[in-house]
């Protein structure tokens, strides 16, 4: 089985820039870009498979994105990330269709089991 293509969005750089080459390093096909308009972007160009998206970014918010990342491709899997969590914001995250929702820092092997298992969940509705 392939390994996920993965998009990040996060606008703190060096922790974007250390993911994307911890991922790439364990054979991901990894993208980053820092903001939500860029996300929503970087969508219509290439295929993902799951977005880790930050909640708190300036401009789009991540529960923006989300919203309209589910509303042009719902198969898109997609886990939050942030530093900065609430029950209120993680319940409208599940709402829209996030398939997680965890706090920062994570470690990289959590973060490898959502991916996989955000993953099989795309594979087994397409």
């Amino acid at each position: 089985m392939r390994k996920p293509r993965l998009l990040l969005v996060d606008d703190e750089v060096p922790f974007v820039a250390n993911l994307l080459k911890l991922l790439s390093r364990r054979g991901y096909e990894v993208s980053a870009v820092y903001d939500g308009e860029s996300a929503l972007r970087i969508v219509e160009e290439k295929e993902f498979d799951v977005v880790i998206l930050d909640q708190n970014m300036p401009g789009k918010d991540g529960i923006t994105v989300l919203r309209e990342l589910k509303k042009k491709w719902p198969q898109l899997e997609v886990v939050i990330l942030t530093g900065y969590s609430s029950v209120d914001m993680a319940l409208d995250g599940f709402e829209l269709g996030a398939y997680d929702y965890t706090t920062k820092p994570i470690k990289l092997g959590d973060l490898e089991e959502k991916i996989g298992q955000a993953f099989r969940r795309k594979t087994l509705r397409t």
